[in-house]
């Protein structure tokens, strides 16, 4: 298999994948990212909740 064949494979591979298009309408910014901060800010709470000594 040569480089230009693979670069035309991949190309084509691309193509096909535009039509699907890559985002999801289900998934919201906004949720996963409060979803994350609060999720974290837990995590932090329960280490300084085993930290008290510092």
């Amino acid at each position: 298999m040569s480089l230009h064949s693979a670069a035309a494979q991949l190309v084509t591979l691309a193509a096909e994948g535009e039509e699907h298009g890559g985002n999801h309408d289900s998934i919201s910014a906004l949720a996963t990212g409060g979803g994350a901060f609060i999720i974290l800010m837990l995590l932090l709470w329960i280490t300084t909740r085993f930290n008290r000594d510092r």
